[in-house]
């Protein structure tokens, strides 16, 4: 099963919780509130019942939460299958328009070839197609009727 980032807030921090407490305040089995102290999650002290401040828990999600962040940078599209930020094949970026203000950046992953998808404003597309190369389509030519 997939991993879930937890909401950094949830916990209250000035109420102290036991395991199982933490464990349903996050909708989480009490094993992985355990596999979270083994992850560095510190705890009041060593006897039973665990105690945990509500501090601690904010801090250890909000730790963990900027961990897994990737940000990419102009030239690059985050990999899904890799998990990280790639510069897409030369040449192999297009864009695809969802409405007049937003869009589709599609691109090929050089490492794993797979698919890798990025919006973007059109407020930004000027900066991206110069940093990947793409260039922008044409609009549709319209059949006009004539007599």
């Amino acid at each position: 099963m997939a991993k879930r980032l937890q909401n950094p807030r949830l916990a209250k921090i000035h109420r102290s919780y036991k395991i199982d407490e933490a464990a349903d305040l996050y909708g989480v089995h009490k094993n992985t509130v355990l596999n979270w102290i083994k992850q560095g999650l510190p705890t009041c002290d060593t006897k039973r019942p665990v105690i945990i401040l509500g501090s601690d828990l904010n801090a250890f999600h909000a730790k963990q939460r900027v961990k897994n962040k990737h940000p990419c940078k102009p030239n690059e599209i985050y990999c899904i299958k890799c998990k990280t930020p790639k510069t897409p094949i030369a040449g192999l970026v297009e864009f695809q328009p969802v409405n007049d203000k937003i869009g589709n950046l599609v691109a090929i992953c050089p490492a794993c070839e797979t698919m890798m998808y990025r919006r973007i404003s059109m407020a930004k597309i000027k900066q991206f197609s110069t940093a990947m190369g793409f260039v922008l389509p044409l609009a549709h030519l319209h059949i006009i009727d004539t007599p």
